[in-house]
């Protein structure tokens, strides 16, 4: 996906806005994130906001582990569930839209 600009956070997936039960550090991610309002002038701008989910990375090794993760690496290649996914697809980019917006058109 390409938003037109977006505030970048890294944290674990399902915590976009801070750690449980934590307000006051949820209200400090809200407003950098809102900040980037003030920031983000071109098309595509991406601010990275500047917290840290730990003092280190090592929360990324364990948590793929702990939750069952076992996709492999990403491929720039399309990826498809089915055939019928594919089509859809290929008919969409050949009218001129995306890949990805197959849903809205069905």
């Amino acid at each position: 996906m390409h938003p037109p600009r977006a505030a970048f956070l890294d944290f674990p997936l399902g915590h976009t806005a801070g750690r449980p039960d934590d307000r006051e550090g949820q209200r400090a991610i809200l407003a950098a994130a809102l900040g980037a309002f003030e920031v983000l002038v071109e098309p595509g701008g991406v601010l990275t906001l500047p917290f840290s989910w730990s003092e280190d990375d090592a929360w990324k090794d364990t948590l793929a582990t702990s939750v069952g993760d076992a996709r492999g690496a990403r491929d720039a290649a399309p990826q498809y569930q089915d055939e019928a996914d594919r089509a859809r697809a290929e008919a969409a980019m050949a009218a001129g839209g995306c890949p990805g917006c197959v849903f809205l058109e069905a």
